[in-house]
């Protein structure tokens, strides 16, 4: 995989593929952290004298213009952030992006509106794909690839584009897989996974996979009670699906028989009502409470998990642990996050959701080894897959 070092950029005009898919609150972003992660990588660019170009995504648009989803915010954190003025172009490779990039002097940045809003981006037809690929390939000399959190899509701006352009790897997305590696090929063991989150049926591959690789798997969030109902517990209202309890089972008879420790809350926070200002206690794990949904696990909980986590040498955490945004759901998430931090372990952390809560409740993210900004990305990797998005800068241009 070729990267920075291997291409050529100076005087050139970069396309860069950054992921900026930030959460927002309006038009104010809640939560920063991918945008910072992008700027050592455009710094970098920057440095070598290139024009960067950036092309990213956010939310969901049914590739045509949902001005909720327009980067225009991000736009403005992203200059914030950086040592030169950004400019912001209000579509993807039309009139606005031709004459901003056509302006662009040395060391200079241009965002293009979210790439999404064109149909091309995400078409599952190759051919108008690559007729999107080839209008973006159309503005630069050079592709650069640092948007971890879409290396999984094959999309025109993540995999088209790198079989038209001299391309390369970007400092964020040389970080993700190596430590993706270190989860993968020669891990320190005892290696603990800690899952959470709201679905069960979201991680059956990873966890299918990490039965064969961790040596223990503790389980917390919404996807817990289908656990739970697995081992004939009654789990009241909470979050369930039925259709996987099966395969729940199956997944704790393969565990015992490999020798991988599954740990289960043993208490939950069960509350009347999905609120914060609910009427909500702590209950036994397995007897939530038939008129109560669980929205966090317990404090017993979050002790033996951050004991569990204690004897680790690596971990890997995916999910919260509870309703984390709302203050009463919390304690679990960060339990589990102050429990990483004791560990000494190397640690990692994976997910949008679980980003976002180490920053909402305040931690420092120095002191977990690495924050992923790839959930689903990151999932895939440690499924086995192949990402689309890697395996075209692997091929090479």
């Amino acid at each position: 995989m070729k990267t920075l070092d291997d291409l050529d950029v100076a005087g050139k005009k970069v396309l860069l593929r950054s992921d900026l898919n930030v959460p927002l609150d309006g038009d104010r972003i809640t939560d920063d952290g991918r945008i910072r992660a992008s700027v050592p990588t455009i710094n970098a660019l920057l440095d070598k004298g290139a024009k960067v170009i950036i092309t990213a995504h956010l939310g969901r648009p049914k590739g045509e213009p949902e001005p909720k989803y327009s980067l225009a915010p991000v736009a403005q954190r992203l200059g914030e952030l950086l040592d030169v003025p950004v400019t912001f172009a209000t579509d993807t490779v039309g009139e606005s992006a031709q004459a901003a990039v056509a302006a662009m002097p040395e060391r200079s940045v241009v965002l293009l509106e979210n790439v999404r809003f064109n149909a091309g981006e995400t078409a599952k037809d190759d051919a108008a794909r690559g007729a999107f690929a080839d209008q973006l390939a159309a503005l630069a000399d050079v592709f650069v690839s640092d948007g971890f959190g879409a290396v999984h899509r094959k999309h025109a701006s993540v995999y088209d584009i790198a079989t038209r352009l001299p391309a390369g790897a970007g400092l964020l997305i040389q970080a993700e897989v190596a430590v993706l590696k270190k989860l993968t090929e020669d891990v320190a063991r005892p290696y603990a996974v800690v899952l959470g989150g709201s679905k069960v049926s979201d991680k059956l591959a990873v966890i299918a996979n990490l039965l064969e690789k961790a040596d223990s798997i503790l389980v917390g969030g919404g996807m817990v009670f289908t656990f739970l109902k697995a081992q004939g517990f009654e789990v009241g209202r909470s979050l369930l699906e039925e259709d996987q309890i099966e395969t729940v089972r199956g997944y704790l008879r393969r565990a015992a028989e490999r020798g991988v420790e599954f740990v289960l809350p043993i208490d939950i926070i069960a509350a009347a009502e999905f609120s914060a200002s609910a009427d909500h206690g702590v209950v036994s794990a397995s007897a939530i409470p038939a008129d109560r949904l669980g929205l966090d696990i317990g404090p017993e909980s979050g002790k033996l998990f951050a004991n569990k986590l204690s004897t680790a040498k690596t971990v890997f955490w995916n999910g919260p642990m509870g309703v984390f945004e709302m203050e009463p759901y919390a304690g679990g998430t960060r339990a589990v996050a102050q429990g990483l931090i004791d560990s000494g372990a190397f640690t990692v952390v994976g997910g949008g959701d679980s980003a976002a809560a180490v920053r909402t409740l305040g931690f420092d993210e120095d002191s977990f080894g690495h924050i992923s900004t790839g959930g689903g990305a990151s999932l895939e990797y440690l499924e086995g897959k192949t990402l689309p998005g890697l395996a075209v800068l692997e091929e090479g241009k």
